[in-house]
């Protein structure tokens, strides 16, 4: 075998993979089990807390790693690698804590003591993002001194683990952004979790019934409907992130089918390292793009889900190939390309869908920043 991806290409950039590789060993010995039977990746998470990795992208100065967005996605892609779920799970952690970062240099005056919390205390942060999106049915009720909320939320990945899940309310025409402690009073969760694949991230509902949350705990409010700050904080941080878990899969799914094949299959090899390639100079790219200042806005969410979109369409195509280089050996539940080839599915259901950002990517270049479908 020639190599795995991605290349380095900065001396940096590699700073945290030893650190995820050593995590992945360990999420690699329990995959299977928690795979066969939709439990969480607590032995990966375990590891995460020694090895400091929940801190990966808190600033130095706060207590944490330090590490830029580059650094989080050469991480999350060798993660990954060992275990897509365990890699899409902390996903949901990393990018909520990049975003964090993000704010506090714009001055929001919570960031610093979240980042601080992370750093210090081991924070987890959920999120219900994919299922609120721009149109959450979560309803909040003004009462004295804050809101009642009320609502169920889906896909709240590692639950099982998490300390808060960052989420949204709808009040009237404009929805309220807060983060609800998993412990507080009226908030459950209920273990929904049994799904085609990415079965170890443990993304059960979170139920939220009279759930207190205080008028100062309210982070930042959108219209209904639309991105605003906070939904476009988010994504910017969200889809490198993500793209980079899906590439990983798609890339040890090549390097099962590199070590497990003959030399006839040398073209089909060749184009995996193309759309691997490829996929991951779009997502550095689109990192190099925003630059260090950039402003989470229209223009920099098309440059990022483009990024990502690419990655996820391309890490489905590489396992299909995987698989058809090992054939008829790939189909047993034994092989890792099966479980690669279910986790790495789930990169269509993230919003942006690919589907949907083409009509975003479409509506922007139309003077329409706002909305999506």
């Amino acid at each position: 075998m020639t190599g795995t991806f991605p290349t380095v290409t900065r001396e940096d950039d590699a700073k945290f993979v030893e650190m995820a590789a050593r995590i992945g060993a360990v999420a690699a010995a329990h995959a299977a089990e928690h795979d066969r039977d939709a439990t969480f990746v607590s032995e990966a998470y375990e590891a995460m807390r020694e090895e400091g990795y929940l801190a990966l992208a808190v600033p130095e100065e706060l207590g944490g790693l330090g590490a830029t967005m580059r650094q989080v996605c050469y991480a999350q892609a060798e993660l990954a690698r060992h275990d897509g779920a365990t890699a899409l799970a902390v996903t949901m952690h990393l990018y909520l804590t990049l975003m964090q970062g993000y704010r506090r240099r714009k001055g929001a005056p919570d960031a610093e003591g979240v980042l601080r919390r992370v750093a210090a205390e081991g924070l987890v942060i959920a999120t219900s993002g994919g299922s609120d999106w721009l149109w959450p049915t979560t309803t909040a009720t003004p009462v004295d001194g804050g809101f009642l909320v009320n609502g169920r939320k889906a896909f709240c990945s590692q639950s099982p683990r998490a300390n808060v899940v960052a989420t949204s309310a709808v009040l009237g025409e404009e929805v309220l952004h807060f983060s609800a402690p998993l412990n507080a009073d009226g908030v459950r969760i209920e273990e929904t979790w049994d799904t085609l694949g990415m079965r170890g991230t443990a993304s059960h509902d979170v139920v939220m019934q009279d759930v207190f949350i205080p008028a100062g705990k309210i982070a930042a409010r959108r219209p209904y409907g639309e991105f605003g700050a906070p939904l476009f904080a988010a994504v910017v941080h969200f889809a490198p992130v993500c793209g980079a878990t899906y590439f990983g899969i798609a890339s040890g799914a090549r390097d099962v089918a590199v070590r497990s094949t003959s030399k006839n299959a040398a073209r089909q090899i060749g184009l995996m390292d193309y759309k691997l390639r490829t996929a991951w100079w779009s997502l550095m790219g689109s990192i190099d793009e925003l630059g260090s200042d950039y402003t989470a806005d229209a223009a920099s969410t098309v440059t990022v889900m483009l990024a990502k979109r690419q990655a996820v369409v391309e890490a489905i195509e590489v396992v299909d190939v995987a698989m058809e280089v090992l054939g008829g050996r790939s189909f047993f539940r034994r092989s890792p390309l099966e479980r690669a080839y279910r986790d790495v599915r789930a990169g269509t259901f993230h919003p942006l869908t690919p589907e949907a950002t083409l009509v975003y990517a479409g509506k922007v270049a139309q003077g329409d920043p706002g909305v999506t479908e």
